[in-house]
């Protein structure tokens, strides 16, 4: 498909602009158009876009149910001394990595439940979003 050059328009396409796409039919032309506005402002709307693409979605709950974690409770496992410490760990780093982009995460999560220091995360994210009562840490308590 043939389009006309984004600078004299008369001219069939040869080239595109390499930062905005734009077609342009001579160098004369391209030097013209890549300090114009018009290139600028294309650059900035595909960076938009780019954006826009890479944010993460936003999650929305359609529904609460009983294991739903409060955004507050899943906010402060940002700022936890212990997970963060845990973390430092490249081990743990690892595991994480693979649950995220396993196929099938229930057997991705079983096979690190293996992992003692999984396990280890694991009860620092439950004890920050869902601490033990006091009556739970006697019964444990009494089964050690």
């Amino acid at each position: 498909m043939m389009e006309n050059c984004i600078n004299c328009e008369e001219n069939t396409r040869k080239y595109k602009c390499s930062k905005c796409e734009a077609p342009y039919c001579s160098v004369a032309c391209y030097k013209e158009h890549k300090d114009s506005p018009q290139c600028v402002r294309n650059i900035l709307e595909l960076k938009k876009e780019e954006n826009a693409f890479q944010e993460e979605p936003t999650l929305h709950v359609p529904f609460t149910t009983d294991d739903t974690v409060p955004a507050e409770k899943l906010q402060q496992l940002e700022t936890n001394q212990n997970l963060l410490n845990l973390l430092h760990n490249p081990h743990l780093r690892s595991l994480l990595q693979q649950i995220d982009v396993a196929i099938n995460a229930q057997s991705a999560m079983t096979a690190a439940m293996q992992e003692p220091l999984f396990v280890e995360f694991a009860n620092a994210c439950l004890e920050v979003v869902e601490p033990m009562t006091e009556q739970e840490k006697a019964e444990i308590d009494l089964c050690s």
